[in-house]
């Protein structure tokens, strides 16, 4: 089984490109599905920036989100700790490969609408903050050579504040790391999964890159397996809702039929240099097997401007 070099668990030099990208995604579910989250550290050297979002989502409470797009580079090229105005966040490899923390104190908006993310996000001023830890479930999938960049199935613990309420984390998730390609969020489109079935199964995909074509990135991992499953076709249809909020999803790859429902959203508005918008649901999924096996996931979708 190919793993990725715990060197590449840190920071990257990043070439001239303008949209050059380098990213750390964190997901996290409980396993009965009642609340979830994500954070997403983006560093972009060459426009002079960081993206940081996190947010907190349930099916029965608000959207609680920060949504910053001009946090500033760490002083340091090997940093991992960002802070803005109401908002400080660190991020620490604590053993390669196998256990990454995620930590913020911040002020957060509160929403009752997660489409009002679209519109300006104006909502309650809130307190937001965690502290959760990432240990990995099963090992590090790395991609095939088309990009750097590998995925790690985790187990996820620690706590989260929002306002005066505790929420104490005992749950699944995903942790990823890529860098080097430009970050393109208005040129092209993709679906991205990450989840775990109730029988111990994990898997991830991503797909949907080109009109007419099911080249994609997948895999699953069984309990007690040796080494991921490998695919490289995968099957992606969407149903969309209001605000184009997919209303459900279905992905397939290998043995996996899986279909997805979305229990919470958590989009984020994406307006390039020149202006275009691109839209970027991520949503906490109820999956349901085609063989009936259910579980927990993330799932985005991005969707680039149209003509």
């Amino acid at each position: 089984m190919r793993t990725p070099d715990p060197a590449d668990e840190h920071r990257h030099e990043p070439d001239d490109t303008p949209l050059w990208n380098e990213s750390y995604y964190f997901d996290w579910f409980a396993e009965d599905l009642s609340v979830g989250g994500y954070v997403r550290l983006g560093f972009y050297p060459n426009l002079g920036s960081v993206w940081y979002w996190a947010c907190l989502v349930g099916p029965d409470r608000p959207l609680v989100t920060v949504i910053e797009h001009d946090v500033a580079l760490p002083r340091s090229g090997s940093s991992l700790e960002v802070r803005h105005e109401g908002l400080w966040a660190d991020h620490a490899v604590e053993e390669p490969n196998e256990h990454m923390s995620a930590n913020l104190e911040s002020f957060a908006v509160q929403l009752d609408d997660p489409a009002e993310v679209y519109r300006g996000a104006r909502g309650e001023r809130v307190p937001f903050g965690f502290e959760l830890d990432f240990f990995t479930d099963g090992g590090a999938f790395l991609w095939p050579p088309v990009t750097p960049r590998y995925e790690i199935p985790c187990r996820v613990h620690g706590q989260v504040q929002v306002g005066d309420e505790v929420i104490e984390v005992d749950g699944w998730g995903q942790r990823d790391h890529s860098w080097g390609a430009a970050r393109d969020w208005w040129s092209m489109s993709w679906n991205w999964t990450a989840g775990r079935l109730d029988d111990g199964t994990r898997w991830h995909s991503a797909g949907g890159f080109f009109p007419d074509s099911d080249w994609g990135v997948a895999y699953a991992l069984t309990p007690g397996a040796e080494a991921f499953e490998e695919y490289e076709e995968v099957g992606i249809e969407v149903v969309e809702g209001r605000e184009r909020l997919p209303a459900s999803s279905r992905t397939r790859f290998g043995g996996l039929d899986l279909s997805y429902e979305p229990l919470a959203f958590s989009p984020v508005l994406l307006v390039s240099p020149d202006g275009r918008e691109a839209r970027f649901p991520r949503a906490l999924a109820r999956v349901t097997a085609a063989d009936g096996r259910t579980g927990g996931a993330w799932v985005e979708w991005n969707q680039p401007p149209t003509a």
